[in-house]
């Protein structure tokens, strides 16, 4: 009888399915483990036939994807394979490419916030969200072509909103007086550094973005084989199309804008 393949789905968010390992740094269901796996993944070594993460490398300072895809390296077993989803930054470069020579201007504007906005943001949400507040939303098909189901959540639970009458949380008491220390001894504009430092490390911003050649080099030096991009419904993983991690049941795909890379462990 062939054993049941062990599976980990790092970050897994809301997106999880019972026949995984599902850990998260925020669990949303009690199934789920937390982990911060920036301080390591918390299993041994070749423990698991299958890794996988969505969109999470892009927002590691670069300098920590190599430590982080060396320990997804070592959780693996020998020929184990790990799948990556990430935003595909070729597509979004052509496709900004088009609708600047095709002068379409909504699009236009929407693909400069998909490609900047992440990356250079300094608050919650960014110009992405101010774009998805709009009412009406001038492109709104071609922005759910781009940011599929999970746009289409997104923009239902703006719609949705309803006002809070109740004040906003305040910051703990710690922090206020960190921040008050902060602009007596060093002004303003040391504060709001801090401020801004401490949103570019939350774990919202983006902090990098890959096309194929190099999301193949940062496998390759953390020491994978053998990689190649796949479709959204197309795996090496046994069974994939059944998990609903990247496809719907109706089979379309949940986060359109990405890439996905399948690599192994060498034998």
């Amino acid at each position: 009888m062939t054993p049941t393949p062990r599976m980990l789905n790092i970050g897994c968010g809301r997106r999880f399915h019972p026949s995984w390992v599902n850990v998260d740094i925020a669990p949303h269901d009690p199934s789920v483990m937390h982990a911060d796996v920036s301080q390591g993944i918390p299993f041994p070594d070749h423990h698991f036939d299958v890794v996988y993460h969505s969109h999470m490398i892009e927002h590691m300072r670069v300098d920590d994807v190599q430590r982080f895809l060396g320990d997804c390296l070592r959780v693996l077993k020998r020929g184990g394979i790990m799948r990556v989803a990430t935003p595909d930054l070729e597509r979004l470069c052509a496709a900004y490419l088009e609708r600047l020579r095709a002068n379409a201007t909504a699009d236009h504007e929407w693909l400069v916030i998909e490609l900047l906005d992440q990356t250079v943001r300094e608050r919650s949400g960014g110009a992405m969200l101010e774009y998805l507040r709009r009412d009406p939303l001038p492109n709104e098909a071609f922005v759910l072509e781009r940011i599929g189901e999970e746009g289409r959540e997104l923009l239902a639970a703006i719609r949705g909103a309803v006002p809070s009458a109740a004040p906003t949380p305040r910051r703990g008491l710690r922090r206020r007086l960190k921040d008050a220390l902060v602009t007596r001894w060093y002004g303003a504009d040391a504060l709001l550094a801090m401020q801004i430092g401490r949103f570019r490390l939350s774990g919202e911003a983006h902090q990098w973005l890959y096309d194929q050649l190099s999301l193949k080099r940062v496998l390759a030096a953390a020491g994978f084989c053998d990689p190649a991009v796949r479709a959204a419904g197309d795996s090496a993983i046994a069974g994939w199309r059944e998990f609903f991690l990247e496809i719907t049941p109706a089979g379309d795909v949940i986060k359109p804008d990405s890439m996905f890379m399948e690599a192994r462990k060498p034998a």
